[in-house]
C-alpha cells in the first residue's frame, strides 16, 4: 500500500526538500503541497491523504489549529498529522499533541527521521524527535508521575544504559558514538527495550526511566 502525503510549508524550498525525501521511498507518494493553513485544510478534504506534514508557522492558519482541525476530537474524518518545525518549544509540542498529532519532528532531524514519522502515523504510533524528549517527559512529571510498572522480562544492564541515553534525548548514533557501537545496534537495543516496557515509542521508554527514577 503506498502512504498518500500532503506537504503543508510555506518554504518552498522545505517541500522541495520533503518530497525527495518521500517520493523516493517506494511506499510513499506526495500527492499535494499547500503553501499555508487554509490550504492545508482544504487540500486535505479533496485528496484525503494517508498523512498531513504540518509546519507550525504557516499564513493564514498555523499548523496547530490545521492539526485541530484535521486530526482533532471534533474532525469528522479524522486525518494523521505530524508537525514538523523549526521550533522545538515546549508548549508546541503540548499543544500540538493535544489537538491530536500523531508525531512531532523539529526539521534538522534528518530524513531517516522524517520516513519513520510518517510509518509511525500509519501504524498508529506517536514519534517525536529525540531532542524534544526530555522537555516531554518534565512536563509529563509536573502533571502526574508517569508509570513504574517493572517489565515482565527485566532489562539487561546494557539497555538500562541505552534506555537513560533516550530519556535523555539522544538519537541512534549519539548512542552509538557514546557506547563505541553502531547505530544499527543502538536500533535493535532500543527495539528490545520497548517490547520488554511494552512501550510504543522512545517516550515510552523515556517515561519508564524517569519514572523509576533512573535519571534522578
Amino acid at each position: 500500500m503506498t502512504i498518500r502525503i500532503l506537504l503543508a510549508d510555506d518554504q518552498e524550498s522545505v517541500r522541495i526538500g520533503f518530497r525527495l525525501i518521500l517520493d523516493s521511498q517506494p511506499d510513499m507518494e506526495v500527492v499535494g503541497e499547500a503553501v499555508d493553513g487554509r490550504q492545508a485544510v482544504e487540500l486535505a478534504a479533496a485528496l484525503k491523504p494517508d498523512v498531513v506534514l504540518a509546519d507550525i508557522r504557516m499564513p493564514r492558519m498555523d499548523g496547530l489549529e490545521v492539526t485541530r482541525r484535521l486530526a482533532g476530537p471534533q474532525a469528522a474524518d479524522p486525518v494523521r498529522v505530524v508537525v514538523v518545525t523549526t521550533f522545538g518549544l515546549d508548549e508546541y509540542v503540548h499543544t500540538a499533541l493535544h489537538n491530536g498529532a500523531c508525531g512531532f519532528l523539529l526539521k534538522r532531524s534528518g530524513p531517516a527521521l522524517l520516513v519513520e514519522a510518517v510509518r509511525s502515523a500509519m501504524a498508529g504510533d506517536t514519534l517525536i524527535s529525540p531532542s524534544l524528549t526530555v522537555g516531554l517527559l518534565r512536563h509529563l512529571q509536573e502533571t502526574g508521575r508517569p508509570r513504574t510498572a517493572q517489565p515482565a522480562e527485566a532489562l539487561t544492564d546494557r539497555e538500562t544504559e541505552i534506555a537513560r541515553l533516550v530519556a535523555k534525548g539522544l538519537t541512534n548514533a549519539e548512542i552509538g558514538v557514546e557506547l563505541f557501537i553502531s547505530a544499527g545496534t543502538a536500533k535493535t537495543h532500543i527495539a528490545n527495550i520497548q517490547r520488554k516496557l511494552e512501550a510504543r515509542n522512545r517516550v515510552g521508554i523515556a517515561a519508564w526511566v524517569w519514572g523509576n527514577g533512573l535519571m534522578e
